[in-house]
């Protein structure tokens, strides 16, 4: 009998002996253990990188990721895992157990950035301007490293896992698709893990309730009348309209946000002009705007606008506001749940120990993993990779980001360990709920 066999024999075989319950505890308490050993072996490992590494040269953009989900669906045959595709466009969603219920879900983004790899390594990005600087290539890898586990145990799982490999991660609303295709119906759980180098490798970073924000992007577009900049009287400057506009938006969050109630207003792009001695006739600023509540984030949206309108007016311009939803869709905040946080934290301290265990502050950083909570119970959670040995590693969106690749085995044995876990634990207290019944 297999290990994980052994431990659904004792789980069930507790529920009807209580007595049993520190056998069956200990049981469980070694899965994630016993998947990390498994992960690191020299084998795994290897097949593990050499995938991370075909994906990382070849990046892809949100809803343009042929080759990757070709990759990925290429492995998931390899492992005779059943999968679904296209979802959400370029997404693709396996599934490993007994298909029935219970279902367990968990995420993996695969899309990249449109940013030039800086990194001179054997392995950099073939995409000029496009490069994976946020993890998702190590994502992809570390889910597909969970499904290689848990079909090679799928006799013992007590349900179904559904493997979500979604598009369109930054900025276009990948998760939001997922869920109106119905991927999540009948689903009791999600769970997704992000990268980090903030922590060491072999430690792991969430929190209970609210832990990153609310995000929105807006452009405006502001016009008024170009000249000779010589002669600024015979012109109406937007440049100087726009110069106030923004500075009248720092002004929502340091004079009309409560300082407890965390916001964030931020233009990032300014577009006008192409000669130094022309005024032109608009130009074009964008940014984005943050939010831990909904109330407050829909106050910042509606100040937005006004302050671009009214201060353009002021400096006699016009002004269209656009909030690009259809593009990039407002991503509600990230909050655990919180039976799930206690979970995770259960089979992170198993596997890593709970002095590994770190609770982090809320971010202001949002995350589309959040659709998924609007609809289900869902937890997200950050897995370090930062080599103490080395120097700082780069954040996400740098140019200059690297992934520890030693995290791979983490990831993935902490993937296939929620999963299997949640399933068995899930099975554990139907069936005692049951035996209680009968019991009266």
């Amino acid at each position: 009998m297999s290990f994980f066999k052994w431990v659904s024999f004792v789980l069930i075989l507790h529920l009807l002996n209580p007595s049993l319950i520190s056998c069956s505890s200990n049981g469980l308490s070694q899965i994630p253990s016993k998947f990390l050993t498994l992960a690191k072996s020299n084998d795994f490992f290897d097949w593990m990188v050499r995938i991370r590494r075909r994906i990382h040269e070849n990046p892809e953009l949100g809803y343009e990721e042929v080759e990757t989900s070709k990759l990925v669906r290429a492995e998931l045959e390899k492992m005779g895992v059943s999968f679904k595709y296209p979802v959400a466009v370029t997404g693709v969603v396996g599934y490993v157990g007994t298909g029935q219920a219970p279902f367990v879900a968990l995420r993996a983004d695969m899309d990249a950035l449109p940013i030039q790899e800086m990194v001179e390594w054997e392995h950099k990005s073939k995409v000029p301007g496009k490069m994976h600087a946020c993890g998702h290539d190590a994502h992809t890898t570390m889910l597909l490293g969970a499904a290689k586990l848990l079909k090679e145990h799928e006799e013992e799982l007590q349900g179904t896992v559904i493997l979500v490999f979604q598009p369109a991660e930054e900025g276009g609303g990948g998760a939001k698709k997922i869920v109106e295709a119905g991927v999540l119906e009948n689903v009791s759980a999600i769970f997704g893990l992000h990268v980090t180098n903030q922590l060491a490798l072999g430690q792991v970073s969430s929190r209970e309730g609210p832990m990153l924000a609310g995000s929105g992007f807006f452009k405006a577009k502001i016009s008024g009348k170009g000249g000779h900049a010589a002669l600024p009287q015979h012109s109406i400057d937007p440049i100087l309209a726009a110069s106030n506009v923004i500075v009248s938006l720092q002004h929502l969050v340091s004079r009309e946000a409560d300082p407890l109630d965390s916001q964030v207003v931020t233009v990032a792009k300014f577009e006008g002009g192409g000669a130094f001695n022309v005024i032109p006739d608009s130009v074009t600023i964008g940014g984005t705007f943050r939010a831990f509540s909904t109330k407050s984030f829909m106050q910042l949206k509606k100040r937005i606008e006004q302050v671009i309108t009214r201060q353009a007016s002021v400096n006699m311009c016009n002004a269209t506001v656009d909030f690009i939803e259809e593009e990039k869709p407002f991503f509600p905040p990230t909050v655990n749940d919180k039976d799930l946080h206690q979970f995770f934290k259960n089979v992170s301290g198993d596997m890593l120990g709970i002095e590994n265990y770190v609770e982090m502050q809320p971010l202001m950083g949002s995350e589309d993993f959040s659709f998924y909570q609007q609809a289900i119970p869902g937890h997200f959670s950050f897995v370090g990779m930062q080599n103490k040995a080395h120097s700082p590693m780069a954040n996400p969106h740098s140019p200059y980001f690297e992934v520890n690749e030693e995290l791979l085995p983490y990831g993935a044995s902490l993937h296939a360990s929620m999963a299997t876990r949640y399933l068995l634990e899930l099975k554990a207290s139907t069936l005692n709920k049951s035996y209680k019944k009968d019991e009266l």
